[in-house]
This record gives structure tokens, C-alpha cells and sequence, in this order.
């Protein structure tokens, strides 16, 4: 754990970004004293297999704890949120050594962890001292369903995404004439990819799509070629992914190497697809589509962040970072209400808030059992290098292409 300072050098933060220096934050001074700062404990995967999500939650971070130590918390008195940064390096283990060493710090909250297994283990670890952990990112329901009081998850897990999925993919089987009949999923073998793969395997006949086979895959995976022949071999008109970003991408340029035609490539909570991937090889994201969180296209406050965030012409506005950003943006509303960091008066801000999430597609905030009800995910199709949101409708950019056009 490296306090106070980001190691995501590899990119450059957008013009007037300021760095965050723990201990050099300048605090306002009341009664001749300076307010206290709140300290803060971000743990992400910053380097491992999954390090590119992780920096991405680290700019999305940084990018809110400057705007919020602009004015700090007014009800403490302008205090400043203090980061201490850790990296997970995408394992369990690591992750909860560093919520220990946080603890030691005397950090207030916690805030990460881009991937379940680890998020699952730190929650609990940080309960032991009743620490406030929000997730910002981490898709299993078993974060929010084992009786924890000190965690809290703005965003649907993947029994909501899936839910959302399946009504998405039935509307549009429906209206191509039930062209789709039947799915492979192919997913990765940890709790996350596992988890959709089977809530998606008994939910799909609902909407009339027999499931041919559940294939797992390893992290890493270098090679899909195989599974690319099984699945050519099934002849689904589907094929459904709950991959990481490097797999789900292979995934992908392999089935659209080997030209194997489907009626569409449908993921739920499909760790590739973004921003990144449909601009580096938009002739193999054409057309696909995934059920994730998104920011809402509709918002000026997330088409603001969008520019400020892309401004340097390198940086990918894509969900860690605004699931990062507003999760601290959460953290800083509570703190403003509980006027304090004591951790029952923090949580008990957290549990009752009715934050708005400006950058999200989501209802009214309403946390029952750590997990807010009113947390949507949005449906997107890649279009043209670019991604566009297809559902639901009141959020929505374009019509979705479906069935894609065939190989020749």
C-alpha cells in the first residue's frame, strides 16, 4: 500500500488534474486550526491480469477526490478526503493484507474492489472493525447477501443484470421473429463468471433459448481456438460471455476469425466491452451487445466527465471510472449528512441515503441489505467503433441491429 499517492503513471490526467498527495492536501483553517482529514482506503487491481480495470478505477478516484477536496466536507468543517492507495495485484490474499494495513492507518471507509472474490474476502475482513466498505465495482450477489452491516453497493449485482438481460434479449428475439433459439455461454471459472453463467442458464428457456452447453474458461486464457471449434460444432444462434476484459476480447476476434455466424454475441456484465475494444477492433465488436453498467448518455453531468476524461486523447471513459467517481461522490454525500467519520454515524448515513447518481441510469437511491434497489444497468450494442445504449428506452441512443448480418 502506497499512501497517498496513485501509481498510474501511464497515463496523463486531464488538464488542471491536480496530484494527491496525502499529507500535502491544504486544509482550511477554523478557530486557527485545520480541519481533520478523512481517510479513505482504495483497493484495486493496479497490476496482475486484470490491471487495466483497476487504473481505470483510479482515475475515476482521483478524478473525484479533486473535485470534492475543492470545498472538502463543509458539516466537518472543509476536511479533505485523505486516499490511501492499495493494489490488490488481483489476488484475494493481497487484497485483504491491504484493508489490515488500512485499518492500522486508521482509514474511515473503504472503496474498491474491481473483482468479486477479492471484494467478497475484504468486506468481510473489514467488517471485523465495523468499517464502511462501498463497492464500486464487483458483481456477485454474495457481497450484499451474507448479513454484512458495513457494505454497500450502489450498482445491481448480476442477478439484477441478468433479470435485465433476459427481458432486453427476449424483447428483441421476440420482434426478429424468435429467430434465436438456442445459446452457448461461454464464462470465466471464478465466482463472478460462474455465478451469471448459471442464473443465465435457468433463466434463458423463459424466454423460449434452449442452452446447449455452459464452457468455462481460466484467467488467463491465450488461446480459444478450441472452444471457438465446439462451439461452431453446437450451431447456437447465440453465443452469451461473462469474461474479463483480455478473454472476453480473444473470445470474440477468435469467433469472428474463424467466421462463425450466430444471430448475435450477447454477454452479461462482459468485462471487455467498452470503449477500448469497439475503437481497437471495431470490425469484431460490430454489433455486439452487453448488459453492464453504463453511464446514462442522457446526463450533462456524465457527457461533462466524458469530455474532461478523454481530453487528453488517451484515456478511455469507461465504467470503472465513472463507477469509481460516483461511488466516491457517495462516500463524500455521507459523510456531508453524518457530519462525522465515527463508523456508525457513517454508517447509518450510507444506509439511509437517497444519493443521486447523476452519471448513472438509476432510480432514486433506496440501500435494502447493503444494495441499492433503484441501481440499473444499461443495454449497449457496439456500432461503428463507437458503443451505443439500446435500453431501456428513456435512456436509450439508437435501435438495436438484430440479427447481425451473416459471414460470406
Amino acid at each position: 500500500m502506497t499512501k497517498g499517492k496513485s501509481p498510474v503513471s501511464r497515463r496523463s490526467f486531464v488538464a488542471g488534474s491536480t496530484a494527491l498527495a496525502a499529507g500535502t492536501l491544504g486544509f482550511p483553517l477554523i478557530g486557527g486550526a485545520q480541519a481533520k482529514s478523512v481517510k479513505v482506503g482504495l483497493i484495486h487491481p493496479v497490476t496482475g491480469f486484470v490491471a487495466f480495470a483497476g487504473q481505470q478505477a483510479r482515475i475515476g478516484a482521483t478524478l473525484a477526490l479533486e473535485d470534492i477536496n475543492k470545498t472538502g466536507i463543509k458539516s466537518m468543517g472543509g476536511a479533505k478526503l485523505e486516499p490511501l492507495w492499495g493494489d490488490s495485484q488481483s489476488k484475494v490474499e493481497v487484497g485483504v493484507s491491504e484493508v489490515e494495513k488500512m485499518n492500522e492507518a486508521g482509514v474511515a471507509a473503504y472503496i474498491g474492489c474491481y473483482q468479486s472474490p477479492v471484494g467478497i474476502a475484504a468486506t468481510q475482513a473489514a467488517a471485523k472493525y465495523n468499517t464502511p466498505f462501498l463497492i464500486d465495482v464487483g458483481a456477485s450477489d454474495l457481497i450484499v447477501t451474507r448479513g454484512l452491516k458495513n457494505v454497500f453497493r450502489l450498482k445491481p449485482g448480476f442477478g439484477a443484470c441478468v433479470d435485465q438481460g433476459i427481458a432486453s434479449l427476449g424483447a428483441l428475439n421476440k420482434a426478429a421473429g424468435g429467430i434465436a433459439k438456442s445459446a452457448v455461454i461461454v464464462h470465466e471459472a471464478g465466482e463472478f463468471g460462474t455465478g451469471t453463467a448459471k442464473l443465465l442458464q435457468g433463466k434463458l428457456p423463459s424466454i423460449g433459448i434452449e442452452v446447449k452447453e455452459l464452457i468455462p474458461n481460466e484467467n488467463p486464457t491465450r488461446n480459444f481456438d478450441n472452444i471457438a471449434l465446439r462451439i461452431r460444432s453446437l450451431a447456437p444462434e447465440l453465443v452469451m460471455m461473462s469474461n474479463y476484459q483480455n478473454e472476453y476480447v480473444l473470445l470474440a476476434r477468435t469467433l469472428y476469425q474463424q467466421k462463425v455466424n450466430l444471430a448475435g454475441m450477447f454477454s452479461v456484465l462482459g468485462g471487455g466491452f467498452n470503449y477500448k475494444f469497439a475503437k481497437e477492433q471495431p470490425d469484431v465488436s460490430q454489433y455486439m451487445m452487453d448488459v453492464n453498467h453504463w453511464f446514462n448518455p442522457r446526463s450533462e453531468t456524465a457527457k461533462a466527465l466524458k469530455k474532461r476524461v478523454e481530453a487528453d486523447g488517451k484515456t478511455l471513459f469507461t465504467f470503472e471510472v465513472y463507477l469509481a467517481y460516483t461511488n466516491v461522490a457517495f462516500l463524500a454525500d455521507a459523510l456531508e449528512k453524518a457530519g462525522s467519520a465515527d463508523k456508525e454515524k457513517l454508517l447509518a448515513a450510507l444506509g439511509g441515503s437517497s444519493f443521486k447518481a447523476d452519471l448513472m441510469p438509476y432510480g432514486p437511491t433506496k440501500f435494502v441489505n447493503g444494495q441499492n434497489e433503484g441501481g440499473r444497468a444499461a443495454v449497449m450494442q457496439a456500432f461503428k467503433g463507437d458503443i451505443e445504449v439500446i435500453a431501456p428506452d428513456d435512456v436509450s441512443s439508437i435501435k438495436a441491429v438484430f440479427p447481425k448480418p451473416k459471414f460470406t
